[in-house]
């Protein structure tokens, strides 16, 4: 194999690329490292939290704050709602558009463009806020968890991501098993939906995101404390400042410290982003596969 020799101009290119792609990177961690070092900060007055400039390590390193934060129940009930939430809305999502995705792919489908228009229409139009919420309550979902997940229990542009997926499979297996004798739902199940799995995780993880990460709807359907999602708690103690429930919470140890309530902000905004971290990397090896073949294919 020859070795292709890079010009003066490529190298000096290249250069400027990786200098360009590091600083991306440290603009892109410093923020998120920022918070973990004031969560883990115990330095009291000369805590990181009121420091000004640069900071790239705690005054005083402690785990305190997550103590804490462990003996605050609040953030165990949004934990449970949210996790319930987000699994519930995962699988809901991926079986119903996928569901609603398939027959839109068939080309042959009568009245397919007519179908689509009407899927399309929702992307542009929405049904307001005040008739959305009136329709929870009509529908007695209200206080429950549906309410958080059967709204968005479908995306028009998920059902288009997923449906031209669907076109770009061969359609050879599908007449090979027709043949055989298998009908739409063996095929859809046995062939369309093994092979789909890079676009289907795709999918998951966007939905994923983003019920992990909502709030709004939350805030406006739920009034019950003990079903109140993550973000909504944590919410509060940033926006609003409400740190009262942690402040009871330290009550409860044996060992009190000297809390600020930047570092207890930080602290929540840690507990709140680490299971999205820890998923991530098992999903994303097919993230950029189902994002390519999902949109170019048509």
């Amino acid at each position: 194999m020859i070795a292709v020799k890079k010009t003066p101009g490529e190298k000096s290119f290249d250069v400027i690329l990786y200098l360009f792609m590091l600083v991306l990177l440290v603009l892109t961690l410093y923020p998120f490292w920022t918070q973990v070092i004031i969560s883990m900060d115990g330095g009291g007055a000369k805590s990181t939290a009121y420091a000004s400039g640069l900071v790239l390590y705690p005054a005083k390193f402690t785990l305190e704050s997550y103590k804490l934060a462990f003996h605050y129940d609040a953030l165990w009930y949004g934990y449970k709602n949210t996790v319930v939430r987000t699994v519930l809305g995962v699988a809901l999502a991926v079986v119903f558009t996928s569901l609603t995705a398939y027959p839109l792919a068939k080309k042959d489908l009568p009245m397919n463009r007519v179908f689509t228009g009407i899927i399309l229409f929702t992307m542009l139009f929405g049904g307001g806020l005040i008739p959305s919420y009136l329709l929870i309550k009509g529908l007695g979902m209200y206080n429950t968890i549906w309410a958080l997940v059967v709204p968005g229990m479908i995306s028009a542009f998920n059902v288009l991501i997923i449906r031209n997926f669907f076109r770009s499979l061969p359609e050879e297996l599908e007449e090979s098993a027709r043949v055989d004798g298998a009908g739409y739902v063996r095929i859809f199940l046995q062939i369309v939906i093994p092979l789909s799995k890079p676009v289907l995780a795709t999918i998951a993880l966007w939905v994923a995101v983003g019920h992990w990460n909502a709030w709004f709807d939350s805030l406006i359907y739920i009034s019950d404390p003990n079903h109140q999602v993550l973000q909504v708690i944590l919410r509060k103690i940033i926006i609003d400042n409400n740190t009262s429930g942690l402040m009871l919470a330290q009550q409860n140890l044996t060992h009190h410290s000297e809390f600020s309530g930047r570092q207890l902000q930080a602290t929540m905004i840690m507990f709140s982003i680490i299971p999205m971290l820890v998923i991530y990397p098992f999903v994303q090896k097919y993230f950029v596969t189902g994002v390519m073949v999902g949109a170019v294919k048509g």
